[in-house]
This record gives C-alpha cells, structure tokens and sequence, in this order.
C-alpha cells in the first residue's frame, strides 16, 4: 500500500484512532519512504508500541514482534536448529545403512525462523512490520547483532550462507531509555522522541479511544494526570494509564472524579505502593482542587 503525503498519513492514523501530530507522522512518513528503521524512544506508555500495531492494520500486513529482555541470545531472536527433526533424521539414515554429511542436517529444513528471521524471508509476498521492543532491555551483544539487520536487511548463517530480504519490513525499534543505546544503532534509524502528550492531545485521545466516557469525565480525568505529571513520583502515569483509569471509572458508571472514587481506582493509574500513598488522603484532594480551579 502507497501512502501518499503525510496529512494521509496522519488520516489514516486517526482512522485508527491513534492521535499522531505533524513531526511524528513525518517520522514515520520518510521510515516508509527510504525503507528505514524507525528508532522510537520516550517514557512507558506514551505509544511507541501502538505505533508498530497500527500501521500493520494500515498497511494490511503482519506484524512480527521481537520482545527485548536481558539474556536475550540468536536462538530466541534469529535461529535455531531443530535438533528433534535432526535426531530422526539421522536415526532413519542409520535405518537405513545411509551415511550423512554435516550438510545434510544443516540446511532450510532444519531451521527453525525466529522473529527477526521470519521478517526477512525472501519468500515473503508482502513486507512485515517488524517491532523490536524495548531493546534497551537486551544486552550490548545483541544490540550489535542487530546492526547487519538493520543496515543491510540480511542475516548470515554459517551453515547456509547469507539471507536477504527482498522485500524490506517496515522496521519499529523501541526504547524506554533504561540504557543509552549505542549510536551505532542509531545511526541506522531515523530517530523521533515520543513526549507525554500536552492536556488538549491527551484529551483528544481519551476521547477518541473511549467516545463512551462522559465528557467531564474525560476532562477531568486528563487534567489529573497532567497534574500528576508535574509531582515527584516514583512513576509518573503514561497516556495507556490514563486510558486504563478511564475505562475503570466507565466500568464503575461514574460520569465525574470525586476525592473517595480518586482513592478508591488509584491502582488503575498508579502502579507503585509510593506513589499511591502519596496520593492518599490530602494528595488526592490538593490535585482535585486544582483540576476543578482549571474548570
């Protein structure tokens, strides 16, 4: 699929209800255009892992995701060998009185594709999106595996050879910032820092992704966690701890944010036993009465 401009872009953004302005959908705009990987990075919760969802419904497409993690090795991201289907395969060569070379066992049939394997299938009729998520969690040896990936779209196996794309997947690598990741990956990427959204994007969003909540609901909802933004917290709430919060409240039928419903649904928004004390009692109300000062 050809998006033609980035106000269609931003449209069909929309259409999925993901609220994106002018510099991110440009971001992701030139990504598609020169077939480069997209280096998302921002706070938890801001929607960097959305973004990766929404254009494979876009682009009609799969989405193959990599889930970053510590220990994170070539077997779970790129490739192992099926070592059950070898075993039968040598057993039934002896059966057989058949003598095997190494080639024999290592090749296509005995390999099993991980994600990021599976995004560069030559075979593919249609380019996935590729997610790589939160790669700040993995180590710095898988971070430099990832730099054939991302410069040429090919993975070199030594028993089989070089694999290469021939349709590029639309690549989405995340972070969270637990790490500076080394510019060597950077370089590969284009790069756009997702913020915490101002008050009115916010509240677009809410409304958008939740039409069913009240609209003073929605209001007030969103100015809270604007005001909880500017506190020390431990971990101050993203825009998915706003939506989750929102659809609580919906679920509890409330159409408005009263002190005694703010201490009651906290662990909706809130996910640290700190910070939830410290919005108890006094913190709760201090927060409610400026949200209604700003109307």
């Amino acid at each position: 699929m050809t998006i033609g401009s980035i106000e269609a872009l931003q449209a069909q953004l929309r259409e999925k209800l993901y609220i994106a302005d002018r510099g991110l959908a440009t971001a992701i705009y030139l990504a598609l255009k020169l077939e480069r990987p997209l280096f998302l990075e921002g706070e938890a919760g801001v929607g960097k892992t959305e973004i990766a969802k929404v254009l494979t419904e876009i682009l009609d497409t799969e989405l193959i995701r990599l889930q970053c993690y510590e220990g994170l090795d070539v077997n779970q991201a790129v490739y192992e060998w099926n070592y059950t289907r070898q075993m039968m395969h040598i057993r039934l060569a002896e059966s057989r009185g058949e003598k095997l070379e190494e080639k024999d066992l290592f090749g296509p049939d005995f390999l099993l594709a991980r994600p990021l394997l599976k995004a560069i299938d030559p075979s593919a009729k249609k380019a996935p999106v590729l997610l790589i998520d939160e790669v700040d969690r993995s180590d710095e040896e898988f971070e430099a595996y990832l730099l054939e990936v991302l410069s040429d779209f090919q993975i070199t196996i030594p028993e089989i050879g070089t694999i290469r794309a021939k349709k590029r997947p639309l690549v989405i690598v995340t972070s969270n910032r637990t790490r500076e990741v080394h510019d060597a990956l950077k370089r590969r990427c284009l790069y756009f820092w997702i913020d915490y959204p101002t008050f009115q994007k916010e509240l677009e969003i809410v409304r958008a992704k939740l039409p069913h909540a009240s609209e003073k609901l929605s209001n007030q909802v969103t100015r809270f966690v604007q005001e909880l933004r500017e506190m020390e917290l431990y971990k101050v709430p993203g825009v998915a701890e706003t939506l989750d919060w929102v659809s609580a409240l919906v679920a509890l039928d409330k159409e408005s944010l009263d002190e005694s419903v703010v201490e009651e649904t906290l662990g909706a928004l809130l996910k640290y036993r700190e910070d939830i004390d410290k919005l108890r009692g006094d913190g709760a109300r201090a927060v409610l009465e400026r949200v209604e000062a700003a109307g």
